[in-house]
């Protein structure tokens, strides 16, 4: 059901979506589809949540009562860490490992905002000072309101406590919207809310796919604030939505990053790099470094290596979008590419959404392998002879979201990361992941 002003609710129109375990392609339970009906039932829930009290209970409250709220949620979570991890497991196909690394992380945000939210009273009325001392000014912080999160199914619960801490941190109310692909954990969240009494209507979530609930979502006029990650297209949809209304919108959209491989590396730590930057998470990272960019001299020697290690994945790559992504390798051998190892399903396997990690040479730059984000095991290569045109290769991308440079040469390490375009840079590592 969904979750509401901390009550389960049907949907309005008792609209079902199916689960589906990717790793047998079995339907293992149904969540609730919500649609504007239900949009307008949480809004109403999350603006009385403000002004219950005249706000005392939740937003004017000192931050030190969200910090424990938020402490008492991480420590939930820290109970059940088993339990979320087995269900991401069969909601998204996580290898179990990473699922339970990530519930740690969710327990971590959650300490770590409301660290942040303790702070955040000492901050309050701060002094402006003016030179004339007539006139005496001070800031005060305040949430903005109600807020609308819109998370990806990549790291379902992960993803969701990334926007949804913050928000609560500031003493907003939110409406969290996860991905209709993955939103069992996010659903179990909610029922952490209820057992530590997290004031009703501070976070209420709705399960629901994107055109019927969170576009409703996005352009509500009571929503004053959206958060997405996504695909860049659904970016551009929630921005033009907001923009009519002059609404805030934060995003977080896709990648198609660069990792450039220089001659002087030690090749077999180098290849560990590429293979990690690409391939963790099944590839499916918005940051994934899914270009390489190779020295010419080296470039033979270095995939094989590649090669290699792609045999050495034990866990096959698991994605709910997989037709997506082999519709992108079946392209690319039209266009011309080379599909060096991988590029299908495992042949001896007759069920799950499985995809051999993919290699493709002999792309060229026109290729939508090469330009569009695949979000999944496929890293293209292409080669390059001097530094110069590594940049010029690596910063030809719509996206210009993260990239990473490998190379003894600490100065040209420098050089090149002042050059990349792009938000993230990486040196002599790719995706590195910190306990």
């Amino acid at each position: 059901m969904l979750f509401i002003d901390s009550e389960w609710q049907e949907p309005v129109l008792r609209k079902r979506i199916p689960i589906i375990n990717p790793t047998t392609e079995e339907i293992i339970g149904d969540i609730p589809a919500a649609t504007a009906e239900d949009v307008e039932l949480a809004v109403r829930a999350a603006r009385r949540a403000l002004a219950r009290n005249k706000g005392k209970d939740w937003s004017t409250a000192s931050s030190a009562v969200r910090a424990k709220y938020m402490r008492a949620i991480a420590a939930k979570i820290k109970e059940r860490k088993s339990q979320l991890a087995k269900l991401e497991v069969m909601d998204c196909g996580k290898p179990y490992d990473e699922a339970t690394s990530d519930m740690d992380d969710v327990a971590g945000c959650f300490e770590y905002y409301a660290d942040l939210a303790e702070g955040l009273d000492a901050k309050q009325k701060a002094p402006i000072s003016f030179p004339s001392e007539t006139f005496k000014s001070h800031v005060l912080k305040e949430p903005i309101g109600v807020v609308g999160l819109i998370s990806p199914w990549n790291y379902p619960l992960l993803m969701a406590t990334w926007k949804v801490a913050p928000a609560l941190a500031a003493g907003c109310a939110a409406i969290l919207k996860p991905s209709e692909l993955a939103s069992v954990t996010c659903l179990e969240l909610a029922d952490v809310c209820r057992e530590v009494g997290l004031p009703a209507g501070v976070l209420n979530i709705l399960t629901g796919l994107g055109p019927e609930a969170g576009a409703p979502l996005a352009s509500h006029p009571h929503v004053d604030k959206i958060t997405f990650t996504g695909s860049n297209a659904t970016g551009h949809k929630i921005m033009a939505s907001a923009a009519q209304l002059v609404k805030p919108v934060s995003l977080e959209l896709g990648g198609k990053s660069p990792i450039v491989v220089f001659q002087d590396v030690d090749l077999d730590r180098a290849a560990e790099w590429t293979m990690f930057g690409c391939f963790w998470t099944n590839g499916q990272i918005c940051s994934a470094t899914s270009h390489l960019l190779v020295q010419e001299s080296i470039a033979a020697e270095f995939l094989d290596r590649l090669v290699k290690w792609t045999k050495n994945i034990k866990t096959l790559i698991l994605s709910k979008k997989y037709e997506k992504i082999l519709k992108f390798i079946s392209r690319a051998k039209s266009e011309g590419a080379t599909v060096l190892c991988g590029g299908d399903q495992p042949k001896h396997l007759n069920k799950g959404y499985f995809i051999e990690p993919t290699i493709i040479t002999n792309v060229d730059r026109s290729m939508e392998i090469w330009r569009e984000e695949v979000f999944g095991p496929v890293l293209c290569v292409k080669t390059f002879s001097t530094e110069e045109e590594a940049l010029e290769l690596a910063n030809d991308s719509q996206y210009a979201l993260a990239a990473a440079v490998i190379s003894n040469d600490l100065e040209r390490c420098e050089r090149m990361t002042r050059a990349f375009q792009a938000g993230i840079v990486w040196v002599n590592c790719s995706q590195p992941c910190f306990t």
